[in-house]
């Protein structure tokens, strides 16, 4: 019998070849290749013994009962936007973000929600008990029915799940739990795949839902996402700045519900506090009086977001000016650069242009285009924008602005938190007709008409405050 040999798989893209490289060669990246060692087949052969008939379990999808509610409410309404609705049973969810972003304390949350109706499992690889009594605590989790289980063995934790059934069970971290019938270390390709597909198969046989932190990377992706992805059912990313207390909770990957909804949370000393209003967040303390500065409205699956997006262009030192930015594509700035130097005969090529969204939010539509080139108009003039106008709009390479989709939302959210003047592509304005807005809104077809309405805005300010 041949004997088997290691292989070698790309914990960034899933490659596989049969010898380490200290480059992938599909993907490229450094040093990602990881042993796998192959498990034992001794069951595993081309010849059954007998014929395993499974037509009881053959059932027809209209016969399917479906009536019972199958997800479980975790008392956190954003969490809930994310997941589609709320934690479905029987379902794998992988939580990942890096070290302190607030895994591990949301989840322990959410236990003192689930604890009033539902036996909770909190196994930790990472933490004794006393560790997490503490972290409890602090954050208010009193609930009598969560049971804390420390170990990493994951072949004992299915038992121990099947022999007591709880109804909802929490793995923090995957990276921690190892099987003893394979020789690799805890947090390896094979580790990690293996124990995620036997903790599938626990929750699949009992309906039980598990929740499964995972570690990232040096580059910001879970370790071994590739072998992970295709096996649990939901993968959520947990975003933000260590030291900003403002969190984004994303869904990559979601086979129950919208994979474009996202949440936002606040960590406090006490936890992490859901924020229901993310536009008054994100537009708190805005300059006034200050050039470069503009508001737009992106979507966020459903939701509507305002965002202020800064822009400062300064006279470089160097030969090559230097661009640079923060939660907008650097490619699509230079392009819009490029459009307002050949169309309207503005100049950058000396200038330092820093662009910057706040909030650490990522604007990654192209409706957030007319409210750029607005803030770089804005800084290069040294021209301030009102403070009560919001722009939303794509821009072409012609100068020109295109339409984009969700016009009505975008219009009601910046009603709402009380802007007066509204700039949109002039296509979209056949999708106002007929409603009621209390708020200015101008319809442009080029990057010049979107100038022009500015500096008529800033005059008739300028004619108020002198009478």
């Amino acid at each position: 019998m041949p004997k088997s040999r290691a292989s070698y798989r790309c914990t960034s893209c899933g490659y596989v070849c049969a010898k380490w490289n200290g480059k992938c060669p599909s993907c490229g990246e450094w040093n990602t290749l990881e042993e796998e060692v192959p498990l034992p087949a001794q069951s595993i052969g081309l010849k059954r013994r007998h014929i395993v008939d499974l037509s009881a379990q053959m059932h027809v999808l209209q016969e399917v009962d479906t009536t019972d509610d199958v997800r479980y409410h975790t008392g956190v309404g954003e969490l809930d936007r994310v997941l589609g609705g709320g934690l479905v049973r029987g379902s794998i969810v992988l939580l990942g973000g890096e070290p302190g972003i607030g895994k591990s304390t949301l989840l322990l949350q959410i236990c003192q929600y689930f604890g009033a109706h539902h036996t909770v499992l909190y196994v930790s690889g990472e933490e004794s008990d006393k560790q997490i009594k503490l972290r409890a605590q602090r954050l208010g989790v009193t609930t009598n029915r969560l049971y804390l289980l420390a170990s990493t063995d994951v072949q004992g934790v299915c038992d121990t799940i099947t022999q007591h059934r709880p109804e909802i069970v929490i793995i923090d971290s995957i990276q921690t739990m190892r099987l003893e019938e394979i020789s690799s270390s805890p947090g390896s390709v094979t580790q990690v795949r293996e124990c995620t597909n036997l903790l599938m198969h626990t929750a699949k046989q009992l309906d039980i839902p598990i929740w499964i932190v995972g570690h990232v990377n040096k580059d910001g992706a879970i370790a071994g996402p590739k072998v992970m992805e295709h096996i649990v059912d939901t993968v959520l990313y947990f975003e933000g700045e260590r030291n900003l207390s403002y969190r984004l909770l994303r869904a990559v990957k979601n086979r129950y519900g919208s994979t474009n909804e996202i949440g936002v949370f606040e960590m406090q000393d006490d936890g992490l506090h859901e924020v229901s209003n993310p536009s008054a967040m994100l537009l708190a303390g805005r300059p006034q009086g200050v050039s470069g500065t503009c508001v737009t409205c992106m979507m966020e699956g459903s939701r509507p977001i305002l965002a202020e997006i800064q822009v400062l262009a300064v006279k470089s030192g160097f030969s090559a000016p230097r661009r640079q930015t923060q939660g907008f594509d650097y490619s699509r700035m230079t392009i819009l650069i490029a459009v307002l130097e050949k169309h309207l005969g503005l100049f950058f090529g000396t200038l330092d242009v820093f662009l910057n969204v706040v909030g650490g939010f990522q604007l990654d539509e192209p409706a957030g285009d007319l409210a750029v080139s607005l803030c770089l108009y804005s800084s290069l003039m040294d021209k301030p924008i009102s403070e009560k106008t919001v722009a939303f709009g794509e821009v072409g390479l012609g100068g020109e602005v295109r339409s984009i989709a969700h016009v009505q939302r975008r219009v009601r959210e910046a009603e709402r938190m009380g802007f007066t003047r509204c700039i949109v592509p002039w296509q979209c304005l056949r999708e106002l007709k007929g409603g009621s807005y209390h708020i200015k809104i101008a319809g442009v077809r080029n990057l010049r008409q979107a100038f022009s309405v500015l500096e008529k805005d800033a005059k008739a300010e300028q004619e108020e405050e002198d009478i």
